[in-house]
């Protein structure tokens, strides 16, 4: 073929990004190769002899040939010249060089744009008195001439570096065999071990400099920075999750900052510095096999517990099969094991997915994830997914009660895919690397192995390995924690087999239109579904003892004393503004938590506990259903209040149970902005201050394991009931005593009505 034609193919760098899409060249970079109307139209380099007959080829073909020689120097211009003048074959037609001024001119508008459009050629042609398709095919060589001088450059350099640092390992080999001991001056005896882990270590170092040095040569060529994104997690893009998950991507998904300006602490954390990077890494790929063994192990590393559902950890044997880790276990820290599988229904893609994007991580997982930021990413993973990403992170983990305090974390995620298919994704704390006496949780290799399951379903086993100091639980809670209903590995599976049944439901479109007050509207469903998951994350924030939340306790008898706090909403368009009173208190019912759920979320028994409806019948006017469970459901209720000022109250209710925790969350809402929601508007704008209730199985059960919610004839409940009350409208105004007074009395009458209408059920 022509090497006219051949020189855009041969020099095009690749327009594949990890997503798989073609894409685009930035104009200012003279790297890029390749003729810029075949970049704008994505066309392959070689589908421009597609529609060029043969002898079109060879006339341009042979063109180039000449404009390829008149971009030599001058005296081989000249020398081409005499050549050419002492030939004495006739010739068909003569091509003239360019002139110096046509090569100059040229030259300047090179350094100003490398890539002309048509309509520059065209007027750079006129200018200069040549065609068009001569300047065309001079950028193209010209191009070609930077690019292999650039190349030159680069080999050049990485040649200088490869021989400096094979003689520094050289040097280093030398000075290692002739070492000698400090104490007898002997020759030092290597072993065979320890040299070949110092060989690999620098060999790793070497490696690693190589691929930074790489990784900077291509991100010239594609006009992107090299990964190091702070508060950024990895550029894959996310799926369109109708329920906001992953509407957070891009900024810090601190579900305690999105409610009460948190993330002060864990901002005060730093990005890991360089020196620490190589370490970090080996502690990951340590972490994932760990995890791998951990998840697939059985006896002596699990033992059955005694009832025969739970498997827990030998501790020992667990020292025996990993002894180096991330050190010994914290005098006075107690060490909480847990492992757990479940087969989900979502796909192991989308899953990981979630599991590596702190900002539907934090979604999916509102009610156990208070805060979380990604610091760094140190890998965005290969081949288009996240195989192999790492990234560094901070989390807040907790338990909806001030009365359990929070876990703060600060690990590195480190994701794989195995070569049978199974992806693992493994979080290990890097405390160590910053030793401090604040540290009051470790987390162990920790995470979950997904393997593909037919019909987009997918199996999940689920490790939780922590070492914590946990103090300062209050004793109403030490035996849920204890049994790993609170932080372990069952809560984490059973939250996420409730979500993925949230958002496959959200994506159904096979609704039955038979039944009364279903919402079949897709675009209603949408908003309505989007609007209730912020009131459930604005709730689960603002209910825990978080380290940003300055609780202050009311008169109590200790176990049920109330706890209030104060903030301020301004310039918020998804809350009113002014000054809200939050108050919260947890208490123990002898209940299971099947009924206290059943009996909360009922619509029908409202007026026994809800004070603020003021006795009015309530109504149920829509709901979506969304999950297998039929107490998973979003519900729209309207107050039939006596007093005709209050006839236009609506309440938006969802509720959701799963084995180990139980919601009922509501929140006051406009009729008219409820109207805009259900018709597919923006819920962003809908104010909501939600209020409601969690509750958790105690712990006990009547054939002694860890009772969960769906035991409806064994153990007790642990109910927190918390309130948001704006107080005044005003931002500014001074909180008054009287309103503190009124908000207690409101939570203390709600709880004596709960525990009166719950007794009698119970009798």
């Amino acid at each position: 073929m022509p090497a006219g034609i051949m020189i855009p193919a041969r020099n095009m760098p690749s327009m594949v990004g990890r997503n798989g899409n073609v894409g685009g060249f930035g104009s200012s970079s003279g790297l890029t190769l390749g003729q810029p109307n075949m970049m704008e139209g994505h066309l392959h380099p070689l589908d421009m002899t597609q529609n060029t007959s043969e002898s079109d080829i060879a006339r341009i073909g042979a063109r180039d040939d000449d404009f390829d020689s008149a971009t030599k120097s001058g005296s081989e211009n000249h020398e081409g010249a005499s050549g050419d003048d002492q030939d004495p074959r006739p010739k068909k037609k003569r091509y003239h060089r360019h002139t110096q001024h046509q090569i100059q001119e040229m030259e300047a508008f090179f350094k100003e744009c490398p890539h002309p459009d048509d309509k520059q050629r065209k007027e750079l042609s006129r200018e200069l008195g040549l065609e068009p398709l001569q300047v065309k095919f001079w950028f193209q060589n010209k191009r070609t001439q930077m690019k292999t001088q650039h190349e030159r450059h680069e080999n050049t350099q990485l040649r200088t570096e490869n021989d400096k640092l094979r003689a520094d390992n050289m040097r280093y080999r030398e000075a290692l065999s002739n070492a000698s001991c400090p104490n007898c001056g002997g020759p030092t005896a290597i072993g065979e071990m320890s040299f070949d882990e110092h060989h690999l270590r620098l060999e790793n170092s070497r490696l690693r400099e190589e691929i930074d040095r790489i990784s900077a040569i291509a991100a010239k060529y594609v006009g992107k920075p090299v990964v190091n994104y702070p508060l950024l997690s990895p550029p894959v893009p996310s799926r369109p999750l109708e329920l906001g998950v992953g509407n957070f991507g891009g900024h810090q998904a601190g579900m305690g900052g999105e409610m009460y300006g948190a993330g002060d602490l864990l901002r005060s954390i730093n990005a890991p510095s360089d020196a620490d990077k190589p370490m970090i890494i080996e502690l990951a790929v340590a972490a994932m096999e760990e995890l791998i063994r951990m998840a697939q192990m059985g006896d002596p590393l699990w033992m059955t517990s005694l009832d025969g559902t739970t498997s827990v950890l030998n501790e020992d044997e667990y020292i025996r099969t990993f002894p180096r880790g991330i050190g010994p276990k914290p005098t006075g820290f107690k060490c909480e094991a847990s492992r757990e599988t479940a087969v989900v229904i979502m796909n192991h893609i989308n899953l990981v997915e979630i599991l590596m994007d702190v900002g539907q991580w934090s979604t999916v997982f509102s009610g156990i994830v208070s805060r979380a930021m990604t610091l760094e990413v140190l890998s965005t993973g290969v081949a288009g997914n996240y195989n192999g990403a790492l990234q560094v992170m901070t989390a807040e983990f907790q338990v909806p009660s001030p009365l359990v305090p929070t876990r703060e974390s600060y690990y590195v995620r480190y994701c794989k895919q195995h070569a049978d298919g199974t992806w693992a994704v493994v979080d290990v704390s890097l405390d160590n690397l910053r030793p401090s006496p604040a540290v009051r949780c470790r987390r162990r290799p920790s995470g979950c192995l997904i393997q593909e399951m037919p019909n987009g379903y997918s199996k999940v086993t689920w490790v939780e390995h922590v070492e914590v100091d946990d103090r300062g639980v209050h004793d109403l809670y030490k035996q849920v924690v204890n049994c790993g209903n609170a932080f372990g590995a069952k809560r984490w599976v059973a939250t996420l087999d409730r979500q993925c049944e949230r958002l496959a439901s959200a994506m159904a479109t096979n609704i039955p239109t038979g039944d009364v007050g279903v919402i079949t509207n897709q675009e209603g469903r949408k908003s309505m579904l989007k609007l209730a998951e912020r009131m459930v994350i604005s709730f689960c924030a603002g209910v825990s003892a978080s380290t940003t939340h300055t609780w202050t306790t009311l008169s109590g008898t200790g176990a049920e004393d109330v706890r209030v706090m104060t903030r301020k909403s301004v310039d918020d368009p998804g809350r009113p503004p002014g000054i809200v009173l939050s108050a919260a208190t947890s208490f123990w019912l002898p209940v299971p938590p099947k009924r206290v759920f059943d009996f909360l979320r009922d619509e029908n028994s409202r007026s026994e506990w809800d004070i603020l409806s003021n006795g009015g019948a309530v109504q149920e006017m829509a709901h979506i259903a969304n999950g297998r469970d039929t107490g998973n459901c979003v519900s729209l209720l309207r107050v039939n209040s006596a007093n005709s000022s209050q006839s236009n109250m609506l309440i938006l209710q969802e509720s959701c149970t799963d084995s180990t925790a139980s919601f009922v969350i509501y929140a006051p809402v406009d009729i008219v902005a409820m109207n805009v929601v259900l018709n597919g508007g923006d819920p962003d704008y809908v104010a909501l201050l939600p209020s409601g209730f969690a509750i958790l199985p105690d712990g006990t059960s009547s054939h002694g394991g860890g009772g969960g919610i769906g035991e409806t004839g064994s153990g007790g409940s642990l109910l927190t009931v918390a309130f948001q009350i704006l107080v005044d409208s005003v931002p500014t105004a001074k909180l008054s005593l009287g309103s503190v007074a009124t908000v207690n009395q409101l939570i203390a009458c709600t709880v004596e009505r709960i525990k009166a209408s719950l007794s009698c059920d119970n009798a």
